[in-house]
């Protein structure tokens, strides 16, 4: 099993824009530095609490600073840009990192940006789809783009000049394209399904419960069936919310605790999350009540912080529940104490991950 590390990320909107963008970087350096095999970042325009606006333009500031980490959109929200635009900005990052790069594509799941790019009453799954087939065919293409769909029209027909190079884009590091992630959020997501068929790989997002989260695995395999090709545990990437301390206190207290950052993250994960109709994602029993969907709730359940032996113990109870997979993601979030954050990514990849590797093996 690999470990990676994804972040969307959130911090308290009364903190400095400029040091958590320089704390969100730090994070992927060390990452790199202590051997993990890939990050993925978030991106929302109109929430400053999840302040990344651009995973692409983010990733682009990492490009010559990372060493072998391969960085991936985590995603992009296609539905809120152009695939044009989208075709030829990632092209270029996949060259900047000289294809150390992961295309995570989504349909986007904050409100407020689907209503400032005027997708509130889109179907964006729709939308979602044409954009990346857009996107595909102008990587895909040699000549003047020319396309029409029921969303964009893009062409570069009248305009071509190919001798001069005039009219025509440039194409990924990666031939013929990087690979293509999707993550998931729904229990038994269709989504995953059709990410299997065209070739993709999944990620099981780190808020849902572990029986959503094993949901995932039966629609990729229907995928890959679909495609006629064996589905492959090593592409299967899980996410969770994890954090290592040298004391149990100290795991406690960071994990759980009223300052905790875990907390804060799921304090405002929850409350976005059942407000916009999916707290589904957070029941065993349909029939429990909203309301009871709080901070401790979600913490206590999705969060996963203790010493290097207590962590390793429930990642594999955690692995048992919902089968084998290729990539544990360690989620990151705001550095309410960087002593402490560094020290949790340390011990992951010192301590907790070839523990789990080796229990894994002798399961």
């Amino acid at each position: 099993m690999k470990l990676g590390y994804f972040t969307m990320p959130l911090h308290p909107p009364r903190r400095d824009y400029v040091q958590t963008l320089k704390e969100d970087s730090e994070a992927i350096l060390l990452a790199d530095r202590l051997g993990f095999t890939e990050a993925y970042v978030g991106e929302h325009v109109t929430d400053i609490a999840e302040s990344i606006t651009d995973c692409s333009v983010f990733l682009a500031s990492l490009a010559h600073l990372t060493k072998t980490i391969r960085l991936g959109t985590g995603t992009v929200n296609l539905p809120n840009g152009h695939p044009a635009a989208i075709a030829a900005k990632v092209a270029m990052l996949d060259n900047l990192l000289e294809g150390r790069f992961n295309f995570g594509i989504s349909p986007g799941g904050l409100p407020s940006d689907w209503e400032v790019f005027g997708n509130l009453e889109v179907n964006r799954t729709e939308k979602f789809v044409e954009c990346i087939d857009h996107i595909l065919a102008i990587w895909a293409s040699d000549g003047p783009v020319h396309r029409v769909g029921k969303h964009w029209t893009i062409s570069t027909a009248k305009t071509t000049i190919a001798d001069i190079g005039q009219g025509l884009m440039v194409k990924p590091y990666q031939r013929p394209h990087p690979p293509i992630v999707v993550t998931a959020v729904e229990p038994f997501s269709k989504g995953v399904s059709e990410a299997a068929a065209r070739g993709w790989s999944p990620i099981s997002a780190n808020f849902l419960l572990p029986q959503w989260v094993k949901s995932h695995w039966g629609k990729y395999v229907e995928g890959c069936g679909r495609a006629g090709r064996q589905p492959q545990a090593a592409d299967w990437r899980v996410a969770k919310t994890v954090f290592v301390a040298d004391d149990e206190a100290t795991a406690r207290a960071y994990g759980y605790g009223a300052q905790s950052p875990y907390r804060f993250y799921y304090q405002q994960l929850g409350f976005k999350l059942v407000r916009a109709g999916r707290a589904n994602l957070f029941k065993t029993d349909a029939d429990l009540p909203d309301a009871a969907i709080t901070p401790d709730y979600l913490t206590e359940r999705l969060v996963i912080a203790g010493t290097v032996s207590e962590v390793v113990d429930r990642l594999l109870a955690f692995r048992e529940s919902i089968g084998d997979f290729g990539t544990l993601l360690y989620c990151g979030m705001d550095w309410v104490d960087p002593r402490l954050a560094r020290r949790s990514m340390e011990l992951m990849a010192e301590k907790v991950m070839p523990a789990l590797n080796r229990g894994a093996r002798g399961a």
